[in-house]
């Protein structure tokens, strides 16, 4: 297993002073010279993320931004928000956690719409990234389906079955969760490794017996496969956290961060028009982009979490607390404090944005 991340400027640092150290003399004086450059580029970068985001944004700035199946920017046309005070350079479809990191690490995407747990997966694999916004979710957003004529009728019954895991996502908490919430320890069942995007290919083949399937993938799963019988089951297990999250070098560009903070509120009043104008959100996404009857969108918004950005993440902390020590019991990650995961610099923007009712 890695190690505990180290800063990325720090490591930069450290390296080029081994590797000046152990260079010909002759060219010492030049090494000193860079190595004092690193050293106050990295205590710059400190300072700026120590600094409130700058309240105008410098023109000339962009973003990356991800809107898996063009949530966001339908969002936001919808509810006439298009008047964003930077660039998006480019909106990218990208949804999963483990896909995000990467798409962070190589420097096509800035800035993510996820859940609680791929913030805590980046730690865990070295990359520093931190979050900047947070939505909490009161209502379960996933549901565990069985696979065609399977004869599990609740989570006690998971036991010694085959269960779609993805450690990197949010599907993977609810179900450990879950099991926990039942009384069942993680080797009492096979958690077979696959990513989100796979769990209904595995469900239909077979190849497992429970997958967690999102409350919008759920009414097609079944209007395809509960005459086979496949179901449903229902638990109050919630992923509470939706969040934005962006890597540190992005937070450290003065620019950039001021970017982000100006994108905060648009992302938090996007989510109250899709919550507070159901029908037409269903004709525009489900129905139209996603190919759904109207029953079935209807049937998805019913169970749509009302949009929450407390003023204070103390809740949200602890329960990503509970998240990394839950997942360090089963040993996916290692132990640690995850206070560090949240930027406090951005945490009342969106609570700032929105009506009192969508703050507690």
């Amino acid at each position: 297993m890695p190690a505990p991340p180290v800063s990325g400027t720090g490591r930069r640092s450290g390296v080029d002073r081994r590797l000046f150290l152990s260079s010909l003399l002759g060219v010492t004086a030049a090494a000193a010279g860079l190595s004092g450059c690193a050293g106050a580029s990295a205590a710059a970068d400190e300072a700026s993320l120590k600094e409130p985001p700058a309240r105008k944004v410098p023109a000339g700035t962009s973003l990356k931004i991800s809107s898996y199946q063009n949530v966001q920017q339908l969002q936001l046309k919808l509810a006439g928000l298009g008047d964003l005070p930077f660039e998006v350079s480019d909106w990218v479809n990208i949804g999963a956690g483990p896909d995000v990191i990467n798409a962070f690490r190589a420097k096509s995407l800035e800035l993510a719409n996820n859940a609680g747990i791929p913030p805590i997966q980046a730690y865990y694999q070295g990359f520093d990234a931190k979050i900047v916004a947070i939505n909490i979710t009161r209502k379960p957003n996933y549901l565990f389906a069985t696979s065609p004529g399977s004869d599990i009728r609740a989570v006690e019954d998971f036991r010694g079955r085959r269960l779609a895991f993805s450690q990197g996502q949010a599907q993977g908490v609810v179900l450990l969760r879950a099991l926990k919430e039942a009384g069942l320890e993680y080797d009492d069942a096979e958690l077979v490794p696959l990513t989100s995007n796979q769990f209904l290919t595995a469900l239909q083949s077979g190849q497992v017996d429970i997958a967690p399937l999102g409350i919008s993938q759920a009414p097609s799963y079944l209007e395809q496969y509960a005459s086979e019988g496949a179901r449903t089951i229902p638990t109050d297990v919630v992923d509470l956290l939706s969040l934005l999250w962006a890597p540190t070098s992005v937070l450290a560009d003065r620019a950039k961060a001021a970017a982000v903070a100006a994108y905060i509120p648009y992302w938090a009043k996007g989510a109250v028009w899709q919550y507070e104008h159901p029908d037409e959100w269903n004709e525009e996404f489900y129905v139209k982009t996603q190919n759904l009857t109207p029953a079935q969108a209807r049937s998805i918004t019913a169970l749509a979490n009302k949009p929450l950005f407390p003023p204070s993440w103390d809740e949200a902390i602890a329960w990503e607390q509970e998240t990394a020590d839950l997942l360090a019991e089963g040993g996916y990650v290692k132990g640690f404090d995850v206070g560090p995961l949240f930027d406090r610099r951005f945490e009342a923007i969106a609570a700032q944005a929105v009506p009192e009712e969508y703050r507690r």
